[in-house]
């Protein structure tokens, strides 16, 4: 690669470091082009990689390194990006409504939530600022809570630590969906430079924690409370509102991951801070076993995720996989509902099992495209809805958004209820496999570094579809132009395909259903040794 940089990329860069208002970044930015201008191997393809954007403003936000240029997360990009949001929400009606604005404790968070805050205070809207890092459902619940036009929450969720992110909810408290990503996306790009972004002090510092506690507390339909809990943050904002929540809903036994409980935006105990990861959850296992816990909650670092451990019949504790702890809370929460017609909903790359759950149960059933902005607009008389990837909505009525913490108080009361009956989550699990047939999924996650990778694959199935998968015959339905999806169906099978929307990797999700004929055990082994056929045929069209 050449070592020099081109005069056009070199003024570019001139013109974005005259134009930050931030001298942290300018003299970053700075520093890496004058190595560029020096002929220092490799900074010319770093300048060019940094001024390679702007990020992409999409549903869900933005999300990207911590670092100066346009293609990174930092002060001037949140400034723009502020004022493209405030335009647009001029543009709908909503000029001088409130705006909430929250945070978590990644790198820069603090910087890009006062940045945010001062655009919209400047743009005329009446901002209210959450007092700390807090989890981002939180935020959720504060645009609802407070009568707020928007909502802003500075997070990357469960990126690598040297990211961060911007996410947007709308009025009704759900995140952005199109066409309002390409409208702001548009507004973004006619903002002025961030220097001449207009900024104001002035916004009011607000808790919602209170009346979100109060809410999240009445959650359990049931008295039992007797529970040891084993707890983690994975470094994150949760540990401190999962603690509160807990305790005032009446379990107070519950031990947290010493080392993983305070917020660290390095995330030194895990090399990738998201509970579905190997090796994220050993920590909180091996503490779950010490204290001889009946569950283990895992929360991500925003704590809208949550994921659940139980001990197995062998005496060794295993995380649920997120379709095992969905069709469990679901199950309990079709049980337990006084809602005259209630809606479950899942996505279509979850396991269906819940839609098999609400028939039995009489109730509504609905599957939408991945991410909770579809979930939550599933329909009237929501009352759960959770996708495979440890997104789980328990309290559609007050928080329009995953939830970790309201999710974890709702699973302790099912399994405090469960254990005074002198059961578990995995008689649970047995019951409905023995019902409704065993349900196995699965999940073959390519990751790639050229985002172009996943296109071709993409193309490349769609033009030449596999006959059969696992030894069963299939059949493709391309979900195009609504969705960049693939779905392949067979005889008690089905896989989805489709690039993920946060991270550069291309998935697919894999079920198996297998009929239970007596012997439940003969069942899962069937099913097990089917995914496997299936995994192995996938692990091949992806690589």
């Amino acid at each position: 690669m050449p070592n020099t940089l081109n005069s056009e990329l070199r003024d570019a860069t001139y013109r974005w470091i005259a134009d930050d208002p931030d001298p942290e970044t300018r003299d970053e930015l700075q520093r890496v082009l004058a190595r560029a201008l020096g002929q220092e191997p490799g900074a010319a393809d770093e300048v060019a990689d940094r001024m390679a954007g702007p990020l992409e403003f999409g549903t869900a936000g933005l999300r990207g390194p911590v670092r100066a240029g346009p293609n990174g997360m930092n002060v001037a990009v949140v400034t723009r990006t502020t004022a493209g949001v405030a335009q647009w929400l001029k543009v709908k009606g909503h000029a001088g409504g409130v705006v909430v604005v929250g945070r978590d404790a990644r790198h820069g968070s603090e910087a890009f939530a006062r940045a945010a805050a001062e655009v919209l205070t400047a743009a005329g809207f009446a901002v209210k600022v959450l007092p700390q890092p807090l989890p981002t459902p939180l935020l959720a619940y504060s645009v609802k809570h407070y009568g707020a036009v928007a909502g802003i929450q500075i997070t990357a969720s469960h990126n690598p630590p040297a990211d961060n992110g911007y996410k947007l909810y709308d009025g009704t408290g759900g995140q952005i969906v199109p066409p309002s990503d390409g409208e702001i996306e548009r507004l973004i790009q006619a903002a002025p430079a961030a220097i001449g972004v207009e900024r104001a002090p002035g916004a009011e510092v607000v808790d919602p924690r209170p009346a979100y506690l109060a809410a999240v507390a009445a959650l359990p339909p049931g008295p039992e409370r007797e529970l040891r809990i084993a707890a983690t943050a994975l470094h994150g904002v949760g540990a401190e509102t999962l603690e509160q929540a807990l305790a005032q809903a009446g379990f107070t036994d519950v031990h947290f991951v010493a080392e993983q409980s305070q917020p660290d935006a390095d995330f030194p105990t895990v090399s990738f801070p998201n509970p579905e990861e190997p090796g994220a959850t050993d920590l909180l296992l091996a503490l779950a076993s010490e204290v001889d816990a009946d569950l283990a909650v895992a929360l991500d670092p925003d704590a809208d995720r949550c994921a659940l451990g139980v001990r197995g019949r062998d005496g060794a504790w295993r995380m649920l996989r997120g379709d095992e702890t969905g069709v469990l809370l679901g199950s309990h929460l079709l049980s337990t509902t006084d809602s005259p017609d209630p809606l479950v909903a899942t996505t279509i790359v979850s396991s269906s099992l819940l839609g098999e759950l609400a028939k039995a149960a009489g109730a509504r059933y609905a599957e939408t495209l991945t991410g909770f902005k579809w979930l939550v607009r599933a329909g009237e008389g929501l009352i759960f809805a959770y996708e495979e990837a440890l997104g789980l909505c328990v309290n559609p009525g007050f928080v329009r958004d995953k939830d970790g913490i309201a999710a974890s108080v709702f699973a302790a009361g099912f399994a405090a209820a469960l254990k005074a009956a002198g059961r578990t989550p995995l008689d649970v699990l047995d019951d409905l496999a023995t019902r409704h047939g065993v349900h196995l999924t699965d999940q073959v996650s390519l990751r790639v570094t050229d985002l172009a990778v996943r296109g071709e694959l993409m193309a490349g199935l769609r033009a030449q579809p596999p006959a059969t998968l696992g030894g069963a015959a299939v059949t493709l339905e391309d979900l195009l132009p609504g969705a960049d999806v693939l779905r392949l169906r067979g005889e008690g099978l089905r896989v989805v395909i489709r690039p993920s929307g946060t991270e550069p990797k291309l998935k697919a999700y894999l079920q198996v259903v297998t009929p239970v004929d007596g012997d439940l055990e003969a069942a899962r082994a069937i099913a097990s040794d089917s995914l496997s056929a299936v995994r192995r045929d996938i692990d091949t069209l992806l690589s």
